[in-house]
């Protein structure tokens, strides 16, 4: 399984995340399917070069990727922070994860961002992280910035 040439950054996130300052979607995505937390505080306490890794993991649905990608979140935590990977069970049904209905989340976002809701037939079509993406930027009930930029990336608008 080899690791990504760069940090998996989406278009719309350079700008707040080409310093890993944030944690990338793409992280986050590795992070909520693997069941394991780590706060923004830990993830800027790590060096650079241990978040760089951690973003260029794929994003694959491969055991391989996740026991690689524990491991390694379990010594960058170990070795710089003295601390333990926070474990919880995954959410083995996430919203995000169906492609049978459009989560009411992201129906209440879209007019939040002035647009016609997703059809269940286009979202159905929507690679898993790209519908994990759409899921995490409608959580809050209020318009989110970054919406509007990812719906425009994955051809949705």
């Amino acid at each position: 399984m080899p690791l990504l040439d760069t940090p998996l950054l989406l278009d719309f996130e350079v700008s707040s995340c080409e310093n890993l300052t944030y944690i990338p979607l793409a992280v986050r995505y590795n992070l909520d399917r693997f069941g394991v937390r780590i706060s923004l505080t830990q993830w800027q306490r790590l060096p650079y070069a241990d978040r760089e890794l951690l973003a260029r993991f794929p994003l694959d649905d491969d055991p391989q990727i996740e026991r690689r990608f524990d491991q390694a979140l379990a010594e960058m935590l170990r070795t710089h922070l003295n601390a333990e990977v926070p474990v919880q069970a995954p959410d083995m049904s996430p919203a995000w994860q169906r492609t049978d209905a459009v989560p009411d989340e992201l129906l209440r976002q879209c007019p939040l961002a002035g647009m016609a809701p997703v059809s269940v037939a286009r979202w159905a079509t929507l690679p898993p992280f790209h519908r994990y993406v759409l899921a995490k930027l409608s959580r809050k009930p209020v318009a989110n910035h970054d919406f509007i930029p990812a719906m425009k990336s994955f051809g949705l608008i």
